[in-house]
C-alpha cells in the first residue's frame, strides 16, 4: 500500500510540476548565455496533460482505432521483447556475480570491464549488433529484428544485477562464513544456505533497476534498428506529426513510461513472497 501511494504521489507531483512550469514558464524557453536550459512552455512543445489524455481516446487516424489501443498493442509487443532481454540479462548478471564472488582474481579482472561496458552509447551499439546478427541463424530459423532488440535490452539489464548480486553475496559477516566452515560446509552449500538468502535485499532493487533498464534498451533498440510493432517505433512515427498534433507524440512516450513502471511493479510482486519467506526463516532461527 505504501508503494502504491508513493507511485500515485509521484505521478501527481510530476503532473503538478509539468503544469506549473507550463503556467509560469517562458514560451520561448529560458536561455542563459546563449544556451537554453529550460524547454519552451508553449502548447506545441508542452501540451497540457489533459490534452494528452484526451488524445488517447481519439482515433489514431480518421476512422481508425483509438490511440490508446494502438499504444497498448505496441507496449505489449515491447513488453515481450523486454521480458526476453530482462531474463537473459538477469541470468548473465547472476552468473557473473557468482563467479566473481567465488574467484577474487576474476572479480579484480572482470569487474572494471563490466562497469566500462555501460559507457558505450546505445545509439552506436544498436547498429553494430544489428550488423553482426544479420549473418546469424539458428538452423533453418534466421535471426529476427526483435532478437537484436532483446540483446540490447539484456546488455543494459545485466549490469545492475551483476553489481547488486555481487554486493549481496559478499554481505554475510565473516562470522557466518566461519560458522559454515566449522560445519565442514563446502562453497556450494555455503552459497545456497548463507550467501543467496543474504543477497535478496540487494538483488531485488537491482532487478527493479534492470527491468527499467531493459525497457529503455528495448525502446532505444526499436528506434535505432527500426523494428516495427513496438512503442519505440511508435515514438518515431508520431514524432513526424509533432507540429500538427503534439499531444499524439506524448501518448507514445506515456506508454513507454508506464511500461517501465509495470516491469518494476512485476519485479516487486516477485519480491514479496521471497522476502516474507526470508523474514520467516530469520524469526525461526532467532
Amino acid at each position: 500500500m505504501r508503494r502504491t501511494l508513493s507511485v500515485l504521489a509521484g505521478l501527481i507531483a510530476a503532473v503538478a510540476l509539468w503544469e506549473g512550469y507550463k503556467a509560469v514558464g517562458d514560451p520561448d524557453g529560458t536561455v542563459v548565455l546563449g544556451t537554453r536550459i529550460l524547454p519552451r512552455a508553449d502548447d506545441l512543445s508542452m501540451p497540457h496533460v489533459w490534452d494528452m489524455l484526451r488524445r488517447l481516446g481519439q482515433p489514431e487516424l480518421t476512422g481508425g482505432r483509438p490511440v490508446w489501443q494502438v499504444v497498448l498493442g505496441a507496449c505489449l509487443f515491447t513488453l515481450g521483447i523486454t521480458a526476453v532481454g530482462f531474463a537473459a540479462g538477469a541470468v548473465v548478471g547472476l552468473l557473473l556475480a557468482v563467479v566473481m564472488q567465488r574467484f577474487r582474481i576474476v572479480e579484480r579482472g572482470l569487474l572494471p570491464y563490466v562497469i566500462l561496458s555501460q559507457t558505450v552509447p546505445l545509439v552506436a551499439l544498436a547498429p553494430l549488433v544489428a550488423g553482426w546478427s544479420g549473418n546469424l541463424s539458428f538452423g533453418p530459423y534466421p535471426w529476427q529484428d526483435w532478437m537484436t532488440v532483446a540483446v540490447i535490452a539484456a546488455y543494459l539489464s545485466f549490469f545492475p544485477v551483476a553489481v547488486g548480486m555481487l554486493r549481496g553475496l559478499q554481505s554475510p559477516p565473516a562470522s557466518g562464513a566461519e560458522l559454515m566452515r566449522s560445519y565442514a560446509a563446502g562453497w556450494w552449500r555455503t552459497l545456497l544456505k548463507l550467501r543467496l538468502p543474504a543477497s535478496l535485499p540487494y538483488l531485488f532493487p537491482a532487478l527493479r533497476l534492470a527491468g527499467a533498464a531493459a525497457v529503455v534498451g528495448a525502446v532505444v533498440g526499436e528506434i535505432s534498428t527500426g523494428t516495427r510493432g513496438g512503442v519505440g517505433r511508435l515514438v518515431i512515427e508520431y514524432s513526424r506529426e509533432a507540429t500538427s498534433d503534439p499531444a499524439k507524440v506524448y501518448t507514445a512516450m506515456l506508454g513507454a513510461a508506464l511500461l517501465g513502471l509495470l516491469v518494476a511493479a512485476l519485479v516487486s510482486l516477485l519480491e514479496l513472497p521471497l522476502m516474507r519467506h526470508r523474514r520467516r526463516i530469520r524469526v525461526v532461527t532467532m
